[in-house]
């Protein structure tokens, strides 16, 4: 393996630039491949990297290996710049700070490590956004880095040559699941050879794949680089031609300005520049992109009574009134009349009771109709309760049976007086949701079905879940809710217990797929312990057979559990 940093001396002016580990541009969320987040305008990223590596550079003989370089210490000190949300202008110095091996000779050049520190090739490079955009399923960019020969062969720090590597790269988020993906191909013009193994033009290639978790802030999961050299030969894909690596890495958001990461990982082949295991470190300064304020409103035209008069024509500005025809009263109020029925005080005879205009002076404004249903009391069946009209002398003018929740469904018919439901043949779900809070719980009218004695869920239970998934859109409140699983008694205790843990565990994935927050939902197994009717009978066997929505928070404070909830 090889990755040689520091002053590695090389006699015959046979060095090379050996680190195989190429940072990403600042603003990556992977520590070799992009993530292509080229939003904003003159948008600034700074960063440094710290590269560990364990055996950088080994010789392997027939007696054994010998290591040349033993540890080793690189800082990568970066920037990048985003310009008109589509191109980024990237610099990386790599700067070796630390190595310590032994001496060692193969192929006739003899090598020797001090502990000093040394520049190595400075990277320049442009990357310009084709498709997509950051935080889509797939974006699609191309770009090119050069290498320019700021490092020392003598050192292994540097190739003495320019280097220049155009590449595309690939990636994407789907919900929680993020990617990336890039091949290159590097023109090397440093082709002399090392130690028996072939150097020149390189392909290079890497993959990530991981999630975004706690709302975005962590990415965490593995990358997979590499490199293998296309000269003649047979140098393609060989073993010593072709070093890669894996690392297993997480980088967090502390807040919009600030991201630190750490991975480790292990080289997989014996390649040239490969570790046996290389750690990384990293933190940077790359604030989030600045989102435009909304435009301004436009300034509606005043109305400071709010009577639908404009002040510019309101002739009472300051006093709720009516439009007239009349500049003079135009938005005034009408003359004033106590009971509100149309008569003005002036002629009511009945001023505080309302009542009907007539001809008649001492009755004018005075009702013949007491409970103001508009059926004159000679016609109401219940002439001091307001009713509405019917074709039965019995009941016109009587009020009709109440719906509370305003469903169309009669309260003595509604099994859910208060909450709004649909029409049910079944008396117990009639006028009831098919989700709904109730009593510290989401209740639910149908059944979560399951594959038998499985945890995967059955296709008829899209119906109901989606009723909960409404429940808990509709109420960001409450924070947090617990999902119990209950089975019958039928089977080994254990199994079941085991079952409807997985079961509820199954909803909770279920919901959290379609956008609810897993720091929302809790899953809980009870197995056949908490059965709600007999397990003599095939009914209550299936009524035990139920998953259970506890309202455990809201708004963060803990719900206290009713007796009713308690009660098994």
């Amino acid at each position: 393996m090889g990755l040689v940093g520091s002053t590695a001396l090389a006699q015959n002016n046979s060095g090379f630039a050996i680190d195989r580990y190429e940072p990403s541009e600042r603003g990556s969320e992977w520590f070799s491949n992009e993530s292509l987040d080229l939003r904003g305008h003159l948008r600034p990223a700074v960063g440094l990297t710290l590269d560990w590596g364990y055996r950088p550079l080994v010789l392997y003989r027939d007696d054994g290996d010998e290591a040349i370089i033993e540890h080793q210490l690189f800082g990568h000190l970066g920037g990048s710049f985003v310009l008109y949300d589509r191109l980024r202008l990237g610099l990386n110095v790599p700067l070796a700070l630390y190595q310590a091996g032994t001496s060692g000779t193969v192929s006739n050049t003899s090598f020797s490590s001090d502990n000093s520190t040394t520049i190595g090739d400075v990277r320049l490079g442009a990357d310009v956004r084709l498709l997509g955009s950051y935080g889509g399923p797939a974006q699609l960019a191309l770009g090119a880095q050069v290498f320019l020969p700021t490092g020392s062969r003598d050192s292994f720090t540097g190739d003495g040559k320019v280097r220049v590597a155009p590449r595309l790269m690939l990636s994407g988020d789907i919900s929680q699941f993020t990617y990336a993906a890039r091949v290159g191909f590097t023109y090397r013009a440093q082709n002399a050879g090392f130690a028996g193994a072939v150097t020149g033009n390189e392909l290079s290639f890497g993959v990530a794949a991981g999630a975004r978790l706690l709302e975005g802030k962590l990415v965490v999961g593995p990358e997979l680089t590499g490199t293998t050299v296309v000269e003649e030969g047979n140098a393609f894909f060989a073993r010593r031609e072709t070093p890669v690596e894996v690392l297993v890495g997480a980088h967090y958001r502390v807040d919009s300005q600030w991201r630190v990461g750490a991975g480790v990982g292990p080289g997989l082949t014996r390649g040239i520049g490969a570790p046996q295991v290389r750690a990384l470190a990293t933190v940077e300064w790359h604030p989030d992109v600045e989102q435009a304020p909304p435009p301004p409103e436009p300034e509606a035209p005043k109305d400071r009574d709010l009577d639908g008069v404009l002040d510019a024509e309101d002739a009472c500005v300051d006093v709720p009134g009516v439009r007239t025809e009349d500049p003079k009263t135009n938005g005034c109020p009408l003359p004033k009349d106590t009971d509100g029925d149309g008569v003005i005080d002036a002629e009511d005879a009945c001023v505080d009771v309302p009542g009907v205009r007539t001809e008649d002076p001492k009755t004018n404004g005075c009702p013949p109709d007491r409970d103001g249903d508009k059926i004159l009391d000679a016609d109401d069946a219940c002439p001091d309760e307001p009713g509405v009209r019917t074709e039965d002398p019995k009941t016109n003018g009587c009020p009709p049976p109440k719906d509370t929740d305003g469903d169309g469904i009669l309260d003595p018919e509604d099994a859910c007086p208060e909450v709004a439901g649909p029409a049910d043949p079944d008396p117990k779900k009639n006028g009831c949701p098919k989700a709904r809070i109730d009593k510290g719980q989401i209740r639910i009218l149908e059944r979560v079905e399951f594959e038998t004695g499985k945890a995967t869920l059955r296709p008829e239970s899209n119906g109901i879940l989606t009723a909960v998934l409404e429940v808990l859109q509709s109420n960001p409140t409450l924070t947090k809710v617990s999902i119990e699983g209950h089975t019958d008694s039928v089977g080994n205790d254990k199994a079941n217990q085991a079952l409807s843990q997985r079961r509820a565990a199954a909803v909770v994935k279920w919901l959290t797929t379609r956008g609810i927050a897993a720091s929302r939902l809790a899953s809980k197994g009870f197995g056949e312990s908490r059965p709600i009717d007999s397990n003599d009978t095939p009914e209550g066997r299936q009524n035990n057979r139920r998953v259970e929505f506890h309202i455990v928070e809201v708004d963060g404070k803990p719900v206290p559990a009713t007796e009713e909830a308690k009660t098994p």
